[in-house]
């Protein structure tokens, strides 16, 4: 009884055996002066839910059941998901970037198995008011995305970082006013400045391999970097890729560059995207869920249509600057369609070869 008390609450039992996933109770016992934020359901990347509450040493570092937890279960679970089967979002704990199992670490395992590459489930986040970098760092890239309404991924090392990419678009918000001669919305330049600017100037650093003379450093690091010495103080730096004679003086300068570049590394951006998703859905709901589909700009058709799947809708995308089409599509899918209440699942077609007669209805 004593060595069961012990590996369920976990005392003792990291010195056994370290291959498990993280324990939530071991991180949890780290922070301070918790809030706790209750989010609702969100889609979450599989690859952010690295451990669990209660049961951490069931599953090894790769979110496999171990030899002792029933395989029987696993099994059938995995299946279920394989068919498509409505399943209940799973229960989630957050600190920071990081995800917790308290409910539905078997469905999680299996979804991680399948290649799944995120999983519906209910989120409680845990905000510490403990004064670590950390977590003022979190803090100031929480209050970022909020403000921004951005969800392309920047991650930043140091505090103060995400302060000056707010300034950085409320001057690029002033420039698309000027030039329209009208009022620009703050997260409608946010996302002009991601593209155009931000998305840009990584990839040519990542182009360059910068970074391998950065350890522990990111991509977003080098950018806010660059972008300070080189357009905010104009200093006369040299980053031994050629960025200072690849990009202007000015960050509107390099915009209108990569604007105007139609290589294969800069492709032409009004060239659009056609992509097929085929939808599962719970049948009760199958008209307000089409009606939701049908009200989204970017999609052109919907169909309800008969067989192992529920609804097929035609999407039309305009080219994101320097991201490939399979980012564009999976972030509209993520975020326009897999949050419609009623969708189970999502399965998405890029065409390859095309050929559409003109004239056709």
């Amino acid at each position: 009884m004593k060595n069961f008390l012990k590996r369920l609450f976990g005392a003792g039992s990291s010195r056994q055996d370290d291959n498990h996933i993280s324990s939530f109770n071991e991180q949890q016992a780290q922070e301070e002066d918790v809030e706790f934020i209750d989010h609702g359901v969100q889609v979450i990347a599989l690859e952010s839910i690295i451990g669990s509450v209660g049961k951490y040493y069931d599953f090894d570092s790769r979110f496999r059941p171990k030899k002792h937890v029933s395989g029987k279960r696993f099994m059938d679970i995995k299946r279920v998901m394989r068919e498509g089967a409505q399943l209940a979002p799973i229960n989630l704990y957050q600190i920071r970037d990081d995800y917790y199992v308290l409910d539905g670490n078997h469905r999680v395992a299996a979804a991680k198995e399948l290649g799944w590459g995120d999983i519906k489930g209910k989120v409680i986040e845990l905000l510490s008011g403990k004064n670590t970098m950390d977590n003022l760092r979190y803090i100031e890239k929480k209050k970022f995305y909020e403000t921004t309404g951005l969800t392309g991924k920047i991650d930043l090392t140091e505090v103060g970082k995400y302060n000056f990419l707010e300034k950085q678009i409320k001057k690029h918000q002033l420039y698309l006013a000027s030039q329209s001669g009208r009022d620009c919305d703050f997260t409608r330049a946010a996302k002009d400045w991601y593209n155009t600017i931000y998305v840009p100037m990584t990839t040519i650093i990542g182009n360059g391999e910068l970074i391998k003379y950065f350890p522990g450093r990111t991509v977003g690091d080098l950018y806010t970097y660059i972008a300070y010495h080189h357009w905010d103080r104009s200093s006369n730096r040299r980053y031994g890729i050629g960025i200072d004679r690849l990009i202007p003086k000015s960050m509107e300068g390099f915009r209108k560059s990569m604007l105007e570049k139609s290589t294969p590394y800069y492709p032409e951006m009004k060239r659009t995207i056609i992509s097929f998703v085929f939808i599962n859905i719970d049948t009760k709901t199958e008209l307000a869920v089409i009606d939701k589909l049908f009200s989204l700009d970017e999609i052109q058709e919907v169909h309800s249509v008969h067989g192992s799947i529920d609804i097929l809708v035609k999407i039309v995308l305009k080219r994101d600057f320097l991201a490939s089409d399979a980012e564009i599509i999976a972030e509209f899918v993520g975020q326009n369609i897999r949050i419609i209440e009623g969708i189970n699942r999502t399965e998405t077609i890029i065409p390859g070869l095309s050929k559409v007669k003109e004239g056709l209805p």
